[in-house]
């Protein structure tokens, strides 16, 4: 039985016998013992041959298939562009105010409040914007069912046409009311509005409620209910310039008279004819201008001009944006046209597509220990849609792919404004090949241990 040792003494044996030989001459040793001599050297040459051959060979095969740390990446987050300030352009007057609806989520919380004001807050003069208060407390007392309904049929007598000729006297705005003219509720309305009769108003308030006391208390009832602290109506027409309301409680107004179908329609005709009165145009000349749908002009003269108006303003968001805007105290009704339109449409520029990468825009790069690169970069265009300077968050999401060739998508970067996000996929420009078999001869110090590749 061959023990441990054994190899070791027949060595010590071998080398013992070669220096007897050395020392005493090759001539005395037996051949056989000779031969087995050599035998046995030749043996242990071929196993430290196979041991060597065993040896390299197991650094070859673990240095080809041993695993590599993955290419190292870096990023950088692209710059964010900040989108143009949008300027609203401010009217030339007492005070005004807009609000809008549907635009919360691009102007902030209150926007359908009183979402940009300049000058007073206090009350001043409305003029003929009263009688769209006048309407709605009528239709509060007499209801019409849709925008369509004609109504009760009011037949006008010559107390109601006198009223012709007293408020042509005082340089109000007139339409003629033959006696014994009759119409409906809904025409006699229109007349009011349209081309804002104060002969209407009057009588048409005195019809529904029996006498003007009988209005005025009607009408600070339905202010109170309101909440419209703010407004004060002494008479039907807006002649008086103690009719006064604050620019707050006009927006309410205006939004009350909006949701009225009835009111609705008639204050967006341009013009219209009717039996008895005639052709009758709207003295509101904005109508169908910047997308401006209505509602009531005011004037009492030079410096005290007003406009309390309604528009559906297409800014390029999913749903056009509903605008309601006042305008008190401007120097003529031109002027006041002119700041209208032009505020409308500086809130309609202040909505803009904002580009926010180009396409082989660099993110970032990817390196190897065998000395191979590539880059990371914005695989499209892209652009997001926002209000004015409205600040854009960006966000990179890199994941690790399972190759690096050119063109493969490894993330993406997504950019965020107000209610909307945009999203660009970002790729690989430049292929990444393994290492070579000789680099991994070559560079032992930089593979892993065989336990490595288990984990």
């Amino acid at each position: 039985m061959t023990t441990p040792d054994q190899p070791v003494d027949e060595l010590s044996d071998f080398a013992a016998l070669m220096a007897h030989e050395q020392e005493f001459g090759g001539d005395r040793v037996d051949p056989a013992v000779r031969r087995r001599r050599r035998r046995r050297g030749l043996i242990i040459t071929a196993v430290c041959l196979v041991l060597l051959l065993a040896m390299t060979g197991g650094y070859v095969g673990w240095a080809l298939t041993a695993p590599v740390d993955p290419p190292a990446v870096t990023t950088h987050t692209p710059e964010v562009p900040v989108g143009a300030v949008a300027a609203i352009a401010a009217p030339a007057a007492a005070a005004s105010a807009i609000s809008i609806a549907g635009a919360d989520a691009y102007l902030g919380e209150g926007a359908s409040g009183s979402w940009s004001t300049t000058g007073t807050g206090e009350p001043l003069p409305i003029a003929s914007i009263t009688k769209l208060i006048t309407a709605l407390v009528i239709l509060d007392a007499s209801p019409l069912s849709s925008a369509d309904d004609p109504g009760p049929t009011i037949t006008f007598g010559k107390a109601d046409h006198d009223l012709y000729d007293e408020y042509y006297v005082r340089g109000a705005t007139i339409a003629p009311m033959p006696t014994g003219t009759s119409m409906s509720l809904h025409d006699a309305l229109a007349v009011m509005l349209i081309p804002s009769a104060s002969n209407y108003a009057v009588a048409l308030s005195s019809r529904i409620f029996g006498s003007q006391s009988a209005f005025l208390g009607a009408t600070r009832e339905w202010l109170a209910a309101h909440g419209l602290t703010g407004t004060t109506v002494t008479e039907p027409t807006g002649i008086s310039p103690r009719n006064t309301s604050t620019t707050a409680d006009l927006l309410a107004i205006a939004k009350l008279a909006a949701a009225n179908p009835a009111i609705a329609q008639i204050v967006a005709t341009s013009s219209i004819s009717i039996p008895g009165a005639g052709q009758l145009h709207n003295t509101n000349a904005l109508l169908g201008t910047s997308g401006i749908t209505g509602l009531k002009t005011g004037n009492l003269g030079e410096g005290r001009h007003n406009l309390l108006y309604t528009a559906t303003l297409d800014v390029g968001a999913a749903d056009p944006l509903a605008v309601t805007g006042v305008v008190l105290g401007g120097a003529s009704r031109e002027s006041v046209n002119a700041t209208v339109v032009a505020a409308l449409e500086s809130i309609r520029s202040g909505f803009h597509q904002v580009p926010v990468s180009a396409e082989g825009q660099e993110v970032g790069s990817v390196s190897t220990p065998w000395g191979a690169a590539a880059t990371l970069v914005i695989g499209e265009s892209a652009s997001i849609f926002t209000w004015s300077d409205t600040p854009i968050e960006v966000t990179m999401d890199i994941k690790t792919p399972p190759t690096y060739r050119d063109g493969t998508v490894v993330g993406s970067v997504t950019w965020t404004a107000g209610p909307n996000t945009v999203t660009a996929p970002v790729t690989i420009a430049g292929t990444i090949d393994p290492p070579t078999e000789w680099w991994r001869l070559t560079h032992p110090s930089e593979l892993g241990t065989p336990w490595d590749a288990g984990d």
